[in-house]
């Protein structure tokens, strides 16, 4: 059964919002955001301080498509006002790994990984903010796509292969998302 679904999100104050067709381009103080959304049988425009979706005969796909636009839109103008932050824990058991960020290259170096030469390299994607501990890492952006990717290369960078992944536990794991405990 088809029928109108309307979604509106309030921009806070100070956020610019303009509109090009599908593209919706943000900015707050030197904070950018743009974002590309593929829509068929939907519309999305401004009025005043609103941004509106709708659609006059919404069928189930539709109702869920306005619905993941709306969470991406919504976390593009929180993401202006506050970072998103990503917390990972090094942990190891058998050897003492070093992990680096160097910020010449824009890379996070781990050494001595269980015990190999060559150390593994991660390059750290461009608006985002890591700050590495001894036994913490801290990624912070204000594109929330954007951390949990790089939070998501770091323990996939850690990967441990060919080996007894209960016996073997060392690596970076993830403990923190955008402040609720994992």
């Amino acid at each position: 059964m088809k029928k109108q679904i309307t979604e509106k999100i309030e921009i806070p104050k100070g956020i610019e919002v303009t509109m090009d067709h599908n593209t919706v381009k943000v900015s707050f103080e030197n904070k950018k955001a743009e974002r590309t959304f593929n829509l068929t049988n939907i519309k999305l425009r401004k009025e005043g301080n609103e941004l509106i979706l709708e659609s006059k005969k919404a069928t189930k796909r539709e109702g869920a498509m306005i619905g993941t636009v709306k969470a991406h839109l919504k976390n593009i103008l929180k993401g202006m006002k506050e970072s998103f932050v990503y917390k990972l824990a090094i942990e190891f058991v058998h050897f003492p790994m070093t992990v680096e960020h160097d910020k010449d290259k824009n890379q996070i170096v781990i050494k001595n990984f269980l015990g190999e030469k060559k150390p593994r390299v991660c390059d750290v994607i461009p608006e985002v903010e890591i700050k590495v501990d001894k036994k913490e890492i801290e990624v912070s952006s204000h594109n929330r796509e954007l951390a949990g990717q790089m939070a998501a290369n770091l323990e996939k960078l850690t990967k441990v292969r060919k080996k007894d992944k209960r016996k073997f536990q060392d690596g970076i794991y993830l403990v923190e998302k955008c402040g609720r405990k994992i």
